[in-house]
């Protein structure tokens, strides 16, 4: 963060740091800082305001990083390679994995952002999308974005949303056979429509559900209880 005026921005970005699994802050040149109410907006985030790295100028932060990455709210018609945070975040796991090398993302002051000049010392400049009739994303805000991006990048695997086994072919085969009795049962086929249509139809409605066996044993259950199955 180069040039922060607002302690409690600098709180912020290690709150929405830590919740994202980063650690290593550098402050270039901070105002007001270390202060109470940075400790008060990290909310629990204290270590990672204990380790930041107070430095003089952004060349300072910079030694030893091998990928630098500016992050701008507008674009720049310069000479910098220009990404949305989705596609820099694919950026920096790939130099991560490609060599360990260290990445470095710059973000600027809340008024202006990064100047040119500083902007000369990155190789990528990253764009949060947004809308274009206003957009007015604070620092920390803009450094949340980019945190919850780059962990998301990270991450292998998702969410485990596999339940029980599905049902097989002969499952539904015979479910089918047992609802459509059980309909004919109660009389609720209507002469004037086909009932191979009727059928066709329940047979798409549970297939785009993909049940599970056990699900389709429960229907059976229900169904017995209504008219026990006849081979």
């Amino acid at each position: 963060m180069v040039n922060t005026t607002e302690p409690g921005n600098i709180g912020a970005a290690a709150r929405a740091m830590k919740n994202m699994s980063l650690k290593q802050l550098f402050l270039v040149n901070p105002s007001n800082y270390p202060s109470a109410v940075a400790t008060a907006r990290a909310s629990g985030a204290d270590d990672v305001l204990s380790s930041a790295v107070i430095c003089h100028s952004l060349e300072e932060a910079l030694v030893g990083t091998h990928l630098v990455i500016g992050a701008s709210a507008r674009q720049r018609n310069i000479k910098w390679k220009q990404l949305d945070v989705i596609d820099t975040c694919s950026e920096i796991q790939a130099s991560i994995r490609k060599a360990n090398q260290e990445v470095a993302v710059v973000f600027g002051t809340e008024n202006s952002g990064l100047t040119n000049e500083e902007l000369d010392l990155c190789s990528i400049l990253m764009t949060i999308p947004g809308n274009p009739e206003y957009f007015s994303l604070n620092v920390a805000s803009a450094i949340q974005v980019f945190a919850y991006q780059n962990y998301v990048s990270n991450v292998e695997g998702g969410f485990d949303n596999y339940g029980g086994e599905l049902a097989n072919f002969d499952d539904l085969d015979s479910f089918y056979k047992h609802l459509e009795q059980t309909l004919k049962h109660i009389d609720y086929f209507d002469k004037k429509k086909p009932k191979s249509l009727l059928m066709r139809r329940l047979r798409r409605l549970f297939g785009r559900s993909h049940p599970e066996k056990e699900e389709i044993a429960i229907l059976r259950g229900i169904l017995n209880k209504i008219n026990p199955y006849k081979n």
